[in-house]
C-alpha cells in the first residue's frame, strides 16, 4: 500500500526480490481531478508503476468512512485465523489502517517502511523535519503497524538502517536514498521471516523525541527576525518541494522566495533591520538581512498573482509600485492573518 515517489522506489526493490514473494498486489489512491476546474487528472505514481509491471492494482475509497469499510482484494480478505503467509505492507501510504483491516494479517505480518530511526520523528513528515533540524544521521525502520488505539508508528521495530544525512541534502534525494534503502531492508526482513531468523524489539523508551507533524502554510513562511539566512535555506532544502518559502511586503502581497543561499558580506549597503532587503547587481539576487546579521540571497521570485522571475526584473516592478525607498524595501516579519492552509 503506497502512493508517492518514496512508495514507488520501496515497491520496485520488493518487486525485483522474487525469493521473497509468490504473488504481489498493490493498494493506492484512486485518481484525482486537480487543478482549476479539475482540468488536471492526478494519477498515483504507484498505479502507474503497477501497471508497466503487470501487478494488479487496486484503488482504495476516496474518503476516511468508506475506506473504514473497504474490503480487500483477494486473497486478502479472510475469516478466521489469518494465512501466514499473508504480508501488509504500506509505505508513505498517509492513512493509517482500521483495526478490522489489520486483522486480516497475524501481528508480525503488518509491516511499515518509516524513513526515520524511530522513535525519533513518528509523524507523517520524518525527511523533512531531520533536514529542517539540521540532523546528521537519519535512517530507516521496518516496523510493526499497531492500530489506532495503541500508538501510531510505535510498533515493534524489525529493521533499521543508518544513513548519514549531508549538508545541502535536498528532500527529493534524501527521499530517494532512504526509499532505496528502506526497500532492500524490507526484503532482507521478508527473507529473515521466511526462513525463522527474523526477531524484532520494542522501541526504545526515551524521555523525549521530536516528533515529524504534517507540514503547514505557516511552515513556509519566512519570518527574517528569528530566522538565520542558513535556517532559511535550510527550512527551502526541507520543504520546497511542496510548499516554497514565502514573505509578506508592506502592501501585505505575498512573495514566494526560490532557490535561496547563504550570502557573505554583501557587496552595497543594507540596513541592520531583520527584513531588510535591496538588489545587488553583482549576484543578479535580491539580498535580506535575516537575524544574527546574517544574510540572504534569491535569484528568483515569484509575487502574489504573477508569473516567476528574474531578481532584477521583480526588483524593478518593486521601484515602479513606489515599495522601494532610498534602494531598499523591507518586508514584513509577521503576516500570519494572510496565510490559508
Amino acid at each position: 500500500m503506497g502512493r508517492d515517489e518514496f512508495s514507488c522506489l520501496v515497491f520496485r526493490e520488493l518487486h525485483a526480490a522474487r525469493d521473497v514473494w509468490d504473488d504481489l498486489v498493490i493498494a493506492t489512491n484512486p485518481d484525482e481531478r486537480t487543478g482549476r476546474r479539475g482540468s488536471i487528472l492526478s494519477v498515483s505514481p504507484l498505479k502507474i508503476l503497477g501497471e508497466s509491471l503487470k501487478v494488479p492494482v487496486h484503488t482504495i475509497p476516496r474518503t476516511k468512512p468508506e475506506f473504514k469499510q473497504w474490503i480487500l482484494p483477494e486473497p486478502f480478505s479472510v475469516t478466521g485465523e489469518p494465512p501466514e503467509n499473508h504480508v501488509v505492507i504500506t509505505a508513505s501510504f498517509g492513512k493509517i489502517l482500521p483495526a478490522s483491516m489489520l486483522d486480516m494479517f497475524t501481528a508480525s505480518k503488518r509491516l511499515n517502511i518509516h524513513p526515520s530511526l524511530l522513535p525519533a520523528y513518528r509523524g507523517p513528515a520524518p525527511i523533512q523535519h531531520a533536514i529542517l533540524n539540521a540532523e546528521h544521521e537519519t535512517g530507516v525502520s521496518v516496523i510493526e503497524m499497531l492500530k489506532r488505539k495503541e500508538g501510531i508508528d510505535g510498533g515493534r521495530i524489525w529493521g533499521t538502517s543508518r544513513v548519514p544525512l549531508h549538508e545541502g541534502a535536498m528532500f527529493p534525494e534524501l527521499r530517494d536514498t532512504l526509499a532505496h534503502v528502506g526497500g532492500r531492508l524490507l526484503v532482507s526482513v521478508l527473507r529473515d521471516m521466511r526462513v525463522g531468523k527474523a526477531q524484532s524489539h520494542p522501541q526504545p523508551l526515551l524521555e523525549s523525541t521530536p516528533h515529524a507533524a504534517f507540514i503547514t502554510p505557516s511552515d513556509s513562511a519566512v519570518n527574517f527576525s528569528t530566522m538565520s539566512a542558513e535556517s532559511i535555506v535550510r527550512r527551502h532544502r526541507a520543504i520546497s518541494h511542496q510548499r516554497a518559502l514565502i514573505t509578506c511586503l508592506p502592501n501585505e502581497k505575498i512573495v514566494q522566495l526560490h532557490s535561496p543561499y547563504v550570502l557573505g558580506t554583501p557587496e552595497i549597503p543594507l540596513s541592520d533591520v531583520p527584513g531588510a532587503a535591496a538588489f545587488q547587481k553583482s549576484t543578479r539576487t535580491l539580498i535580506v538581512r535575516c537575524a544574527d546579521g546574517s544574510v540572504l540571497s534569491v535569484p528568483l521570485i515569484k509575487q502574489q498573482d504573477k508569473a516567476l522571475m528574474e531578481a532584477r526584473d521583480w526588483w524593478n516592478g518593486a521601484k515602479s509600485l513606489g515599495l522601494v525607498k532610498n534602494g531598499q524595501l523591507t518586508f514584513l516579519n509577521e503576516f500570519g492573518h494572510l496565510l490559508r492552509s
